[in-house]
């Protein structure tokens, strides 16, 4: 590479890296209370407690990324919300590497014009933007991913397969993505080691087999505890890829001939994308917000968009197909950042008030048991009860998706649990009695409505943020709880 093109490099990666960071910062408040989970890990990792949730409890396979607590566990000396900073730090700062990268990749693919336009969908991405800063290894999977296509694309392929097989052992569900990138040719024109298919798709896929074996033998289960906690289900799986594939996969969709007009490399790319939405389709889809199980594939959306923008034949209705194509991509990614963006960049505020406005409820607890283990996790060291089993064998292997577990009651009792957190319905007041409130998820409703719950448990504070409406119910004094329960059946605080 000469002087020139080694500026133009330069020119044109920082230009990448500017239009990933700006929405990114925008968006940088974005969070969710997962995050806050290996957060917990990482904290305790630091303090020498090794890798557990609960700092006298059982060494779990809470975190899905497995090598993810571990790494941000030298910036969590100081605790979970230490760890958190950390982690949306490196979420960003790999991500602005990487779209960088991209750019570059880009500028290469071809002599056209066109091919720029890709690029557009980058600052637009409501999903990149907000995941690159939410504190979950999504962000740094996201750069792995992207890095693997772009320099896979430029030549450095031994580069590109390392980076796609680190995010394939972080994410078990970007696995057949990570195979059509390792087993794609050589692009066109670029000067790379031949490196025959099998030992590129052996050597990417070789961080899977091993966390898997780790698994195995740490913890007696190749895959992770959230697959158990959190039950694939197809047909919201198959709603989910299809709602992800609506809003990015329009601009990939090209006749038979054009696709066949793109070379292995650029074919390669785009049937990726295809791929990684069934594979995200057969895992049963996600609960987070922004489409968070297909950001990783979208740096390869835009680099495939660059290469069908490149190939279209000429004639102003090639062109007009092409640009109708981008079009409808950047105005629905547009749509979703200005309507969703703002909402999304008051996430953080909004849970860190809570932890602020109810540490002080939580401070005399020793056993808490609730769904949202990250912020509660960030709010107090007790032991804490995890109601949707993403951090708890015991939990997730119950009857129920991870928000509508069949908890026994017994549980709660054999746990010793003094303190539980309940989610209101959004805007709902907390009722008198406690128990006629109107609960935000089925497990917080089976424990409402178990008998005499109200006689052993009562509310202690409430947030006031009006779209995470927690209340903080404790354990009554043995003889007020005999009192209020005289005449009633087995209550959640019952023991053995």
């Amino acid at each position: 590479m000469n002087l020139g093109e080694t500026k133009r490099a330069w020119i044109v990666g920082a230009v990448g890296a500017a239009l990933a960071l700006v929405p990114a910062l925008a968006l940088r408040g974005f969070t969710v209370d997962d995050a806050l989970i290996p957060a917990r890990y990482a904290h305790h990792l630091a303090r020498g407690l090794g890798y557990r949730f609960n700092a006298g409890g059982p060494v779990t396979d809470g975190v899905t990324a497995l090598g993810w607590a571990p790494l941000l566990a030298p910036f969590a000396a100081a605790g979970p919300l230490a760890a958190l900073r950390a982690a949306k730090a490196i979420g960003l700062v790999a991500w602005a590497i990487a779209a960088g990268l991209l750019a570059v990749a880009v500028d290469r693919s071809s002599d056209r014009p066109a091919r720029f336009s890709a690029l557009a969908l980058v600052p637009v991405s409501a999903p990149l933007a907000a995941w690159s800063v939410a504190g979950l290894e999504t962000g740094l999977v996201t750069a792995l991913a992207c890095a693997a296509v772009a320099l896979r694309a430029i030549g450095r392929t031994r580069a590109g397969i390392a980076c796609a097989a680190i995010a394939a052992g972080l994410r078990p569900e970007l696995l057949p993505w990570v195979i059509v990138v390792a087993a794609a040719p050589d692009p066109a024109g670029v000067r790379a080691v031949v490196t025959p298919a099998w030992a590129r798709v052996g050597a990417a896929a070789a961080p899977f087999v091993a966390v898997a074996l780790l698994r195995s033998m740490v913890f007696g289960r190749a895959a992770p505890l959230a697959q158990l906690a959190k039950p694939a289900d197809l047909v919201l799986g198959a709603r989910y890829a299809l709602a992800c594939f609506l809003l990015t996969g329009p601009i990939l969709l090209v006749a038979p001939r054009a696709f066949l007009r793109l070379g292995g490399w650029p074919r390669a790319v785009v049937a990726s994308v295809f791929v990684h939405f069934v594979a995200v389709g057969l895992a049963g889809g996600d609960w987070m917000p922004l489409s968070r199980l297909v950001v990783p594939a979208l740096p390869a959306t835009v680099l495939g968009a660059a290469y069908v923008a490149a190939a279209a034949p000429a004639g102003w209705i090639a062109s007009m197909a092409t640009a109708a194509r981008l079009g409808l991509v950047v105005s629905a990614a547009a749509w979703v950042m200005a309507t969703v963006g703002p909402a999304a960049a008051r996430v953080g505020a909004d849970r860190l008030a809570v932890i602020e406005e109810l540490t002080p409820a939580l401070a005399a607890s020793r056993v808490v048991a609730t769904l949202d283990v990250g912020w509660v996790g960030a709010a107090t060291p007790a032991t804490l009860v995890d109601l949707a089993g993403v951090t708890d064998p015991a939990i997730a292997a119950l009857p129920g998706g991870h928000t509508s577990k069949h908890v026994p009651p017994a549980l709660l009792g054999t746990r010793e649990v003094d303190t539980l957190v309940l989610l209101l319905d959004e805007g709902q007041p907390l009722a008198t009695p406690w128990t006629a409130s109107r609960f935000s998820r089925a497990v917080e409703r089976r424990l409402a409505a178990l008998p005499g719950a109200d006689a052993e448990l009562e509310p202690t504070a409430v947030s006031t943020r009006s779209r995470l409406r927690y209340v903080v119910l404790r354990r009554r004094a043995p003889a007020a709880a005999s009192a209020a329960r005289a005449g009633q059946g087995p209550t959640i605080a019952a023991r053995d």
